[in-house]
């Protein structure tokens, strides 16, 4: 039996094309969950919370091997400064457990979501599905349109992932 939520309801009722994956139900990486889908790190991306000195946080994602760099995220956004809040905070902030923090969960609830570039080379890429244990495929250009995002260099590889 698939796993339902508010983003397969979200993605169903605006008929948006994607496959839904069921992984274990714990906080798992990006890229164990790309071995354990059989897909390209690069394909699985991670939703990095990043809170602003005023406003909203934002939602930066990016490919699996990557880490978001501040100082690009930043220079896009011009911003003066931004930070990296504990888990515990960024689950406060978005209502979802690490882990299964997704842009598309929070569609509608006020934060900007900026894509890496490396998403634009891709048709379809992996995020979390809104809880621990879903994994959604979908056509980057839906993910763009759902989250009202932009993309920007925003990451740089993990240096144990050169």
């Amino acid at each position: 039996m698939p796993i339902i939520n508010n983003v397969t309801r979200l993605l169903d009722s605006k008929r948006i094309p994607y496959k839904a994956f069921e992984l274990p139900a714990e906080k798992l990486g990006a890229e164990i969950s790309a071995r354990l889908l059989g897909v390209d790190p690069y394909l699985v991306f991670k939703t990095i919370v990043v809170t602003r000195a005023k406003g909203k946080p934002i939602l930066a994602v990016i490919p699996g091997p990557h880490h978001v760099d501040l100082k690009l995220l930043a220079a896009a956004l011009s911003e003066k400064k931004v930070g990296l809040p504990t888990e515990h905070e960024a689950e406060e902030l978005t209502g979802l457990q690490a882990g299964g923090i997704s842009p598309l969960a929070l569609v509608n609830k006020g934060f900007q979501v900026v894509i890496a570039r490396d998403a634009q080379i891709r048709t379809e890429i992996h995020v979390s599905g809104g809880q621990r244990g879903l994994n959604i495929r979908l056509p980057v250009k839906f993910l763009v349109e759902l989250t009202h995002a932009r993309f920007a260099v925003i990451s740089v590889q993990d240096p144990e992932n050169s």
